[in-house]
C-alpha cells in the first residue's frame, strides 16, 4: 500500500510542476519556447497514450493475478495494438499506411485469448484471418509508398533470393 500512495504522490507532484509550468508560460510570466509544456501540442501527439494504458491496465490485471478470467485479454490486446497504432500514426502522420494496425488488433486480442484462455481451437479461424487481412492491406500499403517500391521490395527480393540460394548450396 505505501508504494501506491508514493507512486499516487509522484503523479500528482509531476502534475503540479506541469500546471505551474504551463500557467507561467500561459500568462507570460515565464516564457517557455518549447512545444512540450502546449497542452493542444502534447494532447494532439499523445492522446493514443489513453488507449495504451488502458491497455496494458487490462493486461496486468491477468497476468498480476487480480482475476483468472483470460477474457480481460481480448480487449487489453485491442487497446494496446490500437493504441501503438494510433501513436505511431499520430507522431510520424503515417494513418494511411497503418490503418491495418487495427484489424491486427482484434486478432491479437482474440490470440491472447486463446493462448491464455481454455485454447478452443475455433478461436484460430478469425486470429488467422484477421492477421492474414491485415498482411495483405499493409503490404498493399506500403506499396504505395515510392521509396518502398524504390528500395525496400527489391531489397526484400534480392535477399529472399540470396535467402533461398544459400539454404540450397547447404543441402
Amino acid at each position: 500500500m505505501y508504494t501506491k500512495r508514493k507512486g499516487t504522490m509522484i503523479v500528482g507532484l509531476v502534475l503540479i510542476l506541469l500546471g505551474i509550468l504551463y500557467f507561467l508560460d500561459s500568462t507570460g510570466i515565464f516564457e517557455i519556447y518549447f512545444d512540450i509544456f502546449d497542452i493542444g501540442f502534447i494532447f494532439s501527439h499523445f492522446w493514443p497514450m489513453i488507449l495504451i494504458i488502458m491497455g496494458l491496465t487490462f493486461q496486468y490485471s491477468y497476468f498480476s493475478a487480480k482475476t483468472n478470467d483470460a477474457g480481460v485479454l481480448v480487449p487489453g490486446g485491442i487497446l494496446l495494438v490500437s493504441g501503438l497504432t494510433c501513436q505511431l500514426s499520430s507522431l510520424f502522420g503515417l494513418w494511411g499506411y497503418l490503418w491495418p494496425g487495427f484489424i491486427f488488433a482484434v486478432a491479437v486480442g482474440l490470440f491472447e485469448l486463446y493462448i491464455f484462455g481454455a485454447r478452443e481451437k475455433g478461436l484460430l479461424i478469425p486470429v488467422f484471418i484477421l492477421s492474414g487481412l491485415s498482411l495483405i492491406f499493409f503490404f498493399m500499403q506500403l506499396g504505395r509508398a515510392s521509396f518502398l517500391q524504390t528500395y525496400f521490395i527489391p531489397l526484400i527480393l534480392i535477399l529472399g533470393g540470396l535467402l533461398i540460394v544459400v539454404r540450397n548450396r547447404r543441402i
